[in-house]
């Protein structure tokens, strides 16, 4: 049964910020204080196109639900989620039950949509995020969202993790076709091939099209760790910079300059990648690093968010 607030509890509000690679929640108090945080498995909107992809979301929500409830029921939810389009109604549900609140006191959006709100208040600056896949944000002061790529693995996403990996796989298999072997030459091959499972196809194969894109985006550690060793692997990482700066050079093109940020775990990986992308914006130009926070811009949103009228 749905409880009430009352004026002795709190209003929380839950913030959610959904990858391909991990969720990450966080609970906020009336004024924005942080009370608890956390981390479940990765999914994605684009599961629910599958049933087994809507019981693993149904499975991660209810992880979710049962790492957050012994803090407290939160009043109000604001989740970010990848690959949402806006259909929220079979998830607010889901939410709903497993939290034990009004399914529309949960509001979904992009997960792009907090991490800008992390970095900047609307049209002050460019976004640029690289977690599996890539995108450059600008949420102007009217509150439009604007994008550059964002695409989609298959399509694009240049600079993410989906892509560093399909790099370097593409980079070994290629050499490989010319010189079968070459790869006991290479410590991005060697690491590569061991996080896959072996040097065989088969193992490649069915890691690139047989896994979820956060599991195939998670390979990209194994490029990162042999960069400064390889010099194949220190390219792509270097061209991966060289993709992110496209989409905030787009971004800059159409609305003008403004400071640039670059958030993600892909773009933690290797120093080469944000230094390959800060050498590729105009001169004079504001540029950081942000380590994210999106859970806990999300978590201060859903506190702020009106709550539905009681019945």
């Amino acid at each position: 049964m749905i409880q009430p607030e009352s004026p002795s509890t709190p209003a929380l509000g839950l913030g959610i910020d959904a990858g391909g690679t991990q969720t990450r929640w966080a609970l906020a108090a009336p004024g924005g204080g942080i009370l608890a945080e956390g981390k479940v498995a990765g999914l994605s909107a684009l599961q629910m196109g599958t049933p087994h992809g809507r019981e693993t979301v149904h499975a991660t929500f209810a992880e979710l639900a049962a790492t957050v409830l012994p803090h407290g029921v939160p009043a109000r939810v604001q989740a970010g989620l990848t690959g949402f389009g806006g259909d929220s109604e079979q998830l607010q549900r889901w939410l709903a039950e497993l939290l034990h609140m009004e399914a529309a006191d949960i509001h979904f959006c992009s997960d792009m949509e907090i991490a800008y709100r992390a970095s900047f208040a609307p049209g002050e600056g460019y976004l640029v995020y690289a977690g599996t896949g890539s995108i450059g944000a600008f949420i102007d002061r009217d509150g439009t969202f604007h994008r550059a790529g964002g695409r989609g693995v298959v399509l694009d996403d240049g600079g993410g993790g989906f892509w560093i990996a399909k790099e370097a796989l593409r980079h070994i298999w290629r050499l490989e076709d010319e010189r079968p072997g070459a790869w006991r030459a290479s410590k991005m091959a060697q690491a590569v091939f061991d996080y896959v499972g072996g040097d065989d196809w088969a193992y490649s194969r069915q890691f690139i099209y047989g896994q979820e894109r956060g599991a195939v985006g998670k390979l990209a550690l194994a490029v990162a760790a042999t960069a400064d060793q390889d010099p194949a692997a220190g390219a792509i990482l270097r061209n991966a910079g060289r993709e992110l700066a496209r989409l905030a050079r787009a971004l800059i093109s159409r609305f003008g300059p403004r400071p640039v940020a670059v958030s993600g775990r892909a773009a933690e990986l290797h120093p080469s990648i944000v230094a390959a992308m800060r050498d590729l914006l105009p001169a004079g130009l504001e540029f950081s690093q942000t380590s994210g926070g999106a859970h806990y811009a999300a978590a201060r949103m859903a506190v702020e968010l009106p709550s539905t009228p009681a019945a």
